[in-house]
């Protein structure tokens, strides 16, 4: 019988006691005996990211979720913080990076505002779509698959039946992983490596 594959879920809600949707979601992962669930407010509250604790996490993970509300049309300063000290060049991305390739990478967020507010008639002007790109893009540089997010917005104020809905799909998909319906039609990670000559490793 194959195994469960290994999954890393990092969780970074700066005030996760006063949150609604994150902190729901990150005690239904905690329910999965092959999840890991670290939430980083609570391991590192003086901003010091254990590096080789978390590579080490990340290199035996099959499956890497970032958890979070969207701050300022991205992530917070924490899980920004967590990629600029953990990704690092030689071992996640250029020469001899190759440290998450062919991983996936599934991105779990919340935003304040409704689905309409991310439109061109809405206040944020642009479909939530139009963020991605950089998470996109981190994940190419790492040789990971990027994943159709999971996405539930007003999260503030959506009814209790779509937010029991949404924390419904989150547990089928964590459960199921990797047989979603929709795997076979995803295009394996684009190669995108690093010209030596662009970011020579340190003291070249």
């Amino acid at each position: 019988m194959p195994s469960s594959p290994s999954i890393l879920v990092l969780a970074a809600h700066p005030d996760l006691r006063h949150s609604r949707v994150n902190r729901v979601l990150m005690q239904a992962a905690q329910s999965f005996a092959n999840a890991t669930v670290r939430d980083l407010y609570a391991l590192y509250p003086d901003h010091v990211i254990d590096v080789s604790t978390e590579q080490a996490l990340a290199a035996k993970a099959d499956l890497i979720v970032w958890l979070h509300p969207i701050h300022w049309y991205s992530m917070p300063p924490l899980m920004k913080l967590w990629l600029d000290e953990v990704l690092t060049l030689g071992w996640a991305y250029g020469h001899g990076g190759q440290a998450l390739r062919g991983k996936d990478l599934w991105l779990v967020a919340t935003t304040g505002g409704t689905e309409e507010a991310y439109s061109p008639q809405g206040y944020n002007r642009y479909f939530f779509d139009a963020f991605l790109p950089p998470y996109e893009q981190t994940a190419t540089l790492c040789g990971l698959r990027f994943l159709p997010p999971l996405v539930l917005h007003g999260a503030h104020a959506v009814s209790r039946e779509a937010f029991e809905a949404h924390v419904a799909v989150f547990r089928d998909r964590l459960g199921t992983y990797p047989m979603w319906p929709e795997m076979d039609e995803l295009e394996a990670c684009p190669m995108c490596e690093v010209p030596l000559d662009e970011r020579p490793s340190e003291g070249a």
